[in-house]
């Protein structure tokens, strides 16, 4: 799965095309890091990252977020509808802390990216992440994770990265 998305065509790929796909990704690495880095390269990636965040399921939702942290860190911020911004924000704020694990990063990364990437949400990022404080993402067979975007901003404040674009989503 890892080697078919370095070849994909994303250009080329339908709905049904990502649909099989994100089916097969049986964990994190295959969903966040190959099928939405390859869904962020086409013109259906916020229609179909939509579907993913209110499918319910674990893996899906977590693809959805990092397909959204894909394109705002790539994308001309004109190409997103900040209401919708907005009301996504909103969503990390009221849920993270409920969310199932994998997805608490996905959130917790969204929130960052859009500090960083989305000047014109910057504000409202921040204020977002000091809200919802540290998250606590438990891992099988670790010590939980404390997730932490507030500080995560600040320290690519500290490096004058506000406004990074990757020319690239995929290496």
């Amino acid at each position: 799965m890892y080697f078919a998305g370095i070849i994909a065509d994303a250009k080329c790929m339908t709905e049904a095309d990502f649909e099989r796909w994100i089916d097969g990704a049986y964990f994190y690495m295959l969903s966040d890091y190959v099928v939405a880095v390859t869904l962020a390269e086409t013109d259906i990636a916020q229609e179909v990252a939509d579907k993913w965040i209110a499918s319910g399921e674990e893996l899906r939702i977590s693809a959805g977020w990092s397909c959204y942290c894909w394109l705002l860190g790539s994308r001309p911020d004109v190409q997103f509808e900040e209401s919708k911004i907005a009301r996504m924000l909103d969503m990390v704020k009221e849920t993270i802390h409920e969310s199932p694990e994998r997805t608490k990063s996905s959130m917790n990364n969204f929130v960052y990216t859009t500090a960083v990437s989305y000047v014109a949400f910057h504000d409202k990022a921040v204020l977002t992440a000091q809200a919802i404080g540290p998250v606590e993402m438990k891992r099988d067979n670790k010590k939980p994770a404390i997730l932490l975007a507030a500080d995560n901003i600040q320290k690519a404040v500290d490096k004058n990265q506000l406004g990074f674009k990757r020319k690239y989503v995929r290496c």
